[in-house]
């Protein structure tokens, strides 16, 4: 099947801080989400939609409304052709049986949806799995949905279109990112042989906040620099087209992609295809640079080929990583409550399901809880602590004083801009009343030093507006205590500054 590859790929993250330019207000129901597909394709260009079945309430009848509302431009940039909608599946291994079900069911329909709208058929063909670990996994999304679809009843007659989905895996913890092309290799060799041939093309999917929340930011993008060189090796040694996927969002922490930046983002992340395209990408930016970061991206990631990292480099590379990731994951873990705590009062933008993540623990430290990527890195960044430097800067000094400095600035290149970046939503006043109470948050004022020294960047804010934006975290940390409703609005004003919820 030909498949045009998209450079954007629109998705349903909840980071937006302000009002659509296409909506009312800030909330998105999932009753407005087929709306929102079709305006991501029709004005802004993106030709891939990812439908999340995994973390949020979904519309299962997104088929019937995008044809039904639309059918025009659905008859000229056919889904499945010119425009692309992708289902991110449940993992089976964490969720319930019964929602990757439904998703099946919904795939296997869809042809017959189509045919009955005199559409092209298949619609969908491609489905994400995250959290994928293993090969086995893989092939056994496919196995599993040849036979639902294997199923006959006279009320329920499939078209016998799609009899095998493209799986996506996704990779999002350091370990896996970096050993994903072993678990790549290895699923190609099951597909053959449970296929007789080999798959047309592989689209890799690296996630990029899950593993910066769990290991931190300097380990997450090592980690995928690695796995691009890797993957540009084995996609010679298999003769299969690598299309790999980032998944990308505003703030530096989280990926460093707005409409503002998307150049620099590109040269960081080359031997990327796709990326995606968050919520406060689409909403927090003047549509007009939003299309025009669309149309860059479109025309310059099939360009950008990987770097081909040295071995000597990449082991330096892996024995950086702990560097940075210890210092990061004890310090997280003894400010988890105060995350936790803002958490609770963060705007809602989506209807998800009821979602409780585990943040774990190697070597016995145990484990503590925290809100998902996106909660959790406002919730520190409303605190003026932008997570970004929380063990970067003892993990700089490290790579300093082991002279490895120059590897950590060479493979994360724009690491000072980032930093930079992130550095003028710090409040250091509310670092420092906090370090007070306890004295981790002193570790955080030394990762702030450190990186001021080793990259030679001042941190604070610059214009009117990030003053306001310190002030406002101000507000918060001093009325925390109190539980008073208006953190919502202090939380809200800030991030609309900041221009991404988190």
């Amino acid at each position: 099947m030909k498949r045009k590859i998209s450079a954007t790929m629109a998705t349903q993250h909840p980071d937006h801080a302000g009002i659509p330019y296409w909506h009312n207000k800030e909330l998105i129901s999932t009753n407005h989400e087929s709306k929102e597909t079709y305006l991501a394709f029709s004005e802004l260009s993106i030709n891939e939609y990812k439908w999340d079945w995994e973390g949020k309430l979904v519309d299962e009848s997104v088929l019937e409304r995008l044809f039904g509302e639309y059918f025009e431009f659905f008859k000229k940039h056919p889904l499945g052709q010119e425009t692309y909608l992708t289902f991110r599946l449940p993992n089976p291994k964490v969720q319930t049986e019964f929602r990757i079900g439904r998703a099946f069911m919904n795939i296997a329909s869809a042809a017959s949806v189509a045919k009955h709208f005199q559409l092209p058929t298949p619609p969908l063909f491609e489905v994400i799995l995250p959290m994928t670990t293993s090969a086995e996994e893989i092939i056994a999304i496919q196995l599993a949905y040849k036979e639902i679809h294997a199923l006959t009843h006279p009320l329920y007659r499939l078209e016998k279109i799609l009899t095998n989905p493209r799986v996506i895996p996704l990779f999002e913890d350091v370990p896996t990112i970096i050993k994903s092309d072993k678990i790549i290799e290895k699923y190609v060799g099951l597909y053959e042989k449970e296929f007789g041939k080999k798959p047309a093309r592989l689209r890799p999917y690296v996630a990029r906040s899950d593993p910066a929340l769990n290991f931190g930011m300097v380990p997450t993008v090592f980690a995928i620099k690695i796995a691009l060189s890797r993957y540009r090796l084995l996609e010679k040694k298999l003769g299969i087209p690598f299309y790999p996927i980032i998944g990308a969002a505003v703030l530096p922490f989280r990926g460093g992609i707005d409409p503002l930046h998307v150049k620099k983002f590109a040269d960081e992340y080359k031997g990327i295809r796709t990326t995606t395209i968050q919520s406060a990408f689409r909403y927090d930016f003047p549509k007009k640079d939003v299309i025009r970061a669309v149309k860059y991206l479109e025309s310059t990631l099939a360009k950008r080929k990987a770097d081909i990292i040295p071995p000597k480099d990449e082991k330096i590379m892996l024995d950086l990583i702990p560097f940075f990731e210890k210092n990061y994951r004890e310090t997280i873990e003894q400010i988890a409550p105060i995350i936790n705590v803002v958490a609770k009062f963060l705007p809602k933008r989506r209807e998800r399901v009821q979602h409780i993540g585990l943040f774990g623990y190697s070597r016995g430290v145990g484990k503590v809880k925290l809100p998902r990527a996106i909660a959790f890195t406002a919730a520190l960044y409303s605190l003026g602590i932008p997570p970004e430097f929380i063990g970067t800067g003892r993990g700089l000094k490290l790579a300093a004083k082991s002279g490895k400095l120059e590897i950590v600035k060479k493979y994360y290149k724009y690491i000072s801009k980032d930093l930079d970046q992130a550095g003028r939503y710090v409040n250091r006043e509310n670092i420092e009343k906090l370090a007070a109470k306890s004295g981790i948050y002193n570790q955080i004022l030394k990762d702030l030093k450190s990186v001021e020294e080793l990259l030679d960047i001042k941190l604070g804010p610059k214009t009117k507006e990030e003053l306001e934006h310190k002030n406002l975290t101000s507000k918060i940390l001093n009325n925390l205590d109190s539980g008073d409703s208006s953190l919502t609005d202090l939380i809200t004003r800030a991030a609309i500054i900041r221009r991404s919820l988190g």
